[in-house]
C-alpha cells in the first residue's frame, strides 16, 4: 500500500466516517467499505519500525518510531498518560481522573471492590485512553478489555496494543457493543464522557446488559458530583436506583455501584419509558444489533452471578452453567478443553511455535468456539483475543464465564484494530469462518491480507484446516511474502488436517 496508509483501518476510516450522521455518534462506529472499494495491498510499517519492546517492559515504554504520534504526549503529558523520552514513549500510568497513577487509583477502588480475591476477573474499560487502568489491573489477575474510538486522540488504542494491553477500537453509539450478555464482572468509565442517561437511558441499559449479576460499575468523572452537571448526576443516580443497583460509595468524583443478583430486581423504569424486552430478544446477539430501550432477561442469571461462579483461576476449567444450554454441552466442554491442551503442547514441542517466549504477547484466536486454545495458554505471558465469528453459534458467553475475553466479528470485514497489533494469530478451520456464499465479498485472499495487516513484522500465523485448504493457504502465503512451513497435524488427528506455520517478513 502507499506509505500514507501506514495505519490503514478499513472500517474506521475518518475520511469516510466524517461524512456520516453525528446523531448518537453514528459516524464513529464501524462503517466498512463495499467489496472492491479497498485496494488489495499490504500495509507497510512506518519508517524506522523495529520489533516491539517485549512484555512486561512494554507496559512502561515503547519505541517512538513504531507510532511516531506526539499529540497525546503533548496534550496529556501533564496528566501522566505518556511522555516522549529519548527513543521511547514512556507511560507513567496516569489518566485524566488519576494523574497520580493507576496504581493509587486502583488501591482506592480496592477499598470498596474485592479486586484481589479472584472474584472479579473480566473488566471492560470504556473510553480507555492508552489503557493504563487495564494494564495495571493485570497484576491483580483481572483481564480488562479496553476500548476507545478512533478520534482526535488518533492512536490511543494503537498505543495500548503496542504496550501489550488488550484493546480494540469501538464507539458506544447506535449499536450494541460486540459482546454477549453478562460478560463483565466490572465495567469502568474514567472520564469516558458517555452520556449514560440520554436517549431514555439507552447507554446505561447497554451497560446493564454487559454487566454480570453482582458486578460492579465504576464511573469516575462527569457527571459524578461535577460542576454544572447536577441534573445529569441526579438522573444517573435515579436510573441506577430504578435498576436496583446499590450505590456503594461516592468518593469525590468517583461513584461505585453494585448490580443486584440474578432476577431479584423487577425495576420500575416508567420514568425512563423502558420495559422488559420481549422473550424473543436474545441478549447475546450483538453484531450490528441496534441498541434496545428495554431490559434483557439473561438465562441462568442466578447461576452466573459473581457469588455463584468459581473464583479465578478455578473458573477457567470448571464447566460453566451456560454450557448446559448447549446440546451435550458438558461432555463437549471437557473434550474441547483436553483437545486444546494436547494441541498446544504439540505446537510448542513439535512445531517450534514460540508460545511462552516474551516476544509473543498479543495473541488472537480467529475461531475461538469456547476458548479452549486460550485456556491452554493460561500459564504463558500472553493474552488472547477470542473471536467468535458472527455467523457461528453464540458461544462467547461461555468464554467470558471462563474468565477469558473476546469479541464477535464477521471475517468478511476488517477487524477493529490498527495494523501491526498482534504477535500471533491462530485459526482452526480458516475456510469455515468466512461466508463462502459470496466470494466477491469474502475471498480467502482478502482474509489473509487482513491477517497480514494485523500481524506485526516477524509475527506468526498458525492455520489448521484440511490438506486441500492448506494448499490454497500456502499459495496465498507465498504471494503476501510470508515464509511458511506445512506440518502434519497431531497423530490423533490423522490425515484430516494439516497445519501451516508462517512468519510475516
Amino acid at each position: 500500500c502507499p506509505a500514507e496508509e501506514v495505519d490503514n483501518m478499513p472500517c474506521e476510516d475518518p475520511r469516510r466516517n466524517s461524512q456520516l450522521s453525528r446523531e448518537m455518534n453514528f459516524y464513529r462506529e464501524r462503517h466498512c467499505p463495499l467489496p472492491g472499494e479497498t485496494p488489495l495491498c499490504l500495509v507497510p510499517p512506518p519508517k524506522g519500525y523495529r520489533i516491539p519492546v517485549p512484555w512486561p517492559e512494554s507496559l512502561h515504554k515503547i519505541w517512538h518510531d513504531n507510532m511516531p504520534y506526539n499529540k497525546i504526549a503533548e496534550r496529556k503529558g501533564h496528566q501522566g498518560w505518556m511522555k516522549e523520552e529519548g527513543p521511547y514513549f514512556i507511560f507513567p500510568g496516569g489518566g485524566t481522573m488519576f494523574p497520580d497513577g493507576a496504581i493509587n487509583y486502583i488501591e482506592m477502588l480496592g477499598q470498596f471492590i474485592p479486586l484481589n480475591k479472584g472474584l472479579v476477573r473480566t473488566a471492560l474499560d470504556m473510553g480507555c485512553g492508552v489503557a493504563s487502568f487495564g494494564g495495571f489491573l493485570l497484576k491483580e489477575d483481572i483481564m480488562t478489555l479496553s476500548f476507545a474510538p478512533r478520534d482526535s486522540h488518533k492512536s490511543q488504542i494503537q498505543f495500548a496494543l503496542e504496550r501489550g494491553i488488550p484493546a480494540f477500537v469501538a464507539m458506544l453509539g447506535t449499536r450494541r457493543l460486540p459482546f454477549p450478555a453478562s460478560s463483565f464482572d466490572l465495567v469502568h468509565c474514567s472520564r469516558c464522557l458517555i452520556p449514560f442517561t440520554v436517549h431514555n437511558g439507552t447507554y446505561l441499559v447497554e451497560v446493564d446488559r454487559l454487566l454480570r449479576p453482582e458486578g460492579y460499575l465504576v464511573i469516575s468523572g462527569p457527571p459524578v458530583q461535577w460542576t454544572n452537571q447536577d441534573k445529569e448526576w441526579a438522573d444517573l443516580q435515579a436510573m441506577a436506583h430504578a435498576l436496583c443497583y446499590k450505590l456503594i460509595t461516592v468518593d469525590g468524583n468517583t461513584a461505585i455501584w453494585k448490580k443486584p443478583s440474578g432476577a431479584s430486581c423487577l425495576p420500575n423504569l416508567n420514568n425512563f419509558r423502558l420495559d422488559r424486552c420481549s422473550d424473543n430478544d436474545d441478549p447475546n446477539e450483538a453484531w450490528y444489533f441496534k441498541l434496545r430501550k428495554c431490559i434483557t432477561e439473561v438465562p441462568l442469571s442466578e447461576e452466573i452471578s459473581i457469588g455463584a461462579i468459581p473464583e479465578w483461576p478455578q473458573r477457567l476449567s470448571k464447566t460453566p452453567a451456560r454450557v448446559s444450554l448447549m446440546k451435550n454441552g458438558i461432555d463437549m466442554f471437557e473434550a474441547d478443553t483436553q483437545l486444546w491442551a494436547r494441541r498446544v503442547v504439540y505446537y510448542k514441542k513439535s512445531l517450534g511455535v514460540e508460545l511462552g517466549n516474551p516476544r509473543i504477547r498479543n495473541v488472537m484466536d480467529m475461531n475461538a468456539f469456547i476458548g479452549g486454545f486460550a485456556a491452554a495458554l493460561s500459564s504463558d505471558p500472553v493474552w488472547v483475543m477470542n473471536v467468535v465469528p458472527a455467523q457461528n453459534p453464540l458461544t462467547l458467553d461461555i468464554i467470558y464465564d471462563r474468565g477469558l475475553i473476546g469479541l464477535y466479528h464477521d471475517w468478511c470485514e476488517a477487524f477493529s484494530t490498527y495494523p501491526r497489533t498482534y504477535d500471533l494469530i491462530h485459526v482452526a478451520g480458516i475456510n469455515s469462518i468466512r461466508d463462502t456464499s459470496d466470494n466477491d465479498r469474502c475471498s480467502l485472499v482478502d482474509l489473509m491480507v487482513e491477517m497480514d495487516r494485523m500481524l506485526r513484522p516477524q509475527g506468526t500465523a498458525v492455520v489448521r484446516d484440511t490438506p486441500e485448504v492448506i494448499d490454497r493457504v500456502a499459495r496465498i502465503a507465498h504471494a503476501i511474502r510470508w515464509t511458511i512451513q506445512v506440518h502434519k497435524s497431531e497423530p490423533e488427528s490423522g490425515d484430516r488436517e494439516k497445519i501451516l506455520v508462517a512468519t510475516k517478513t
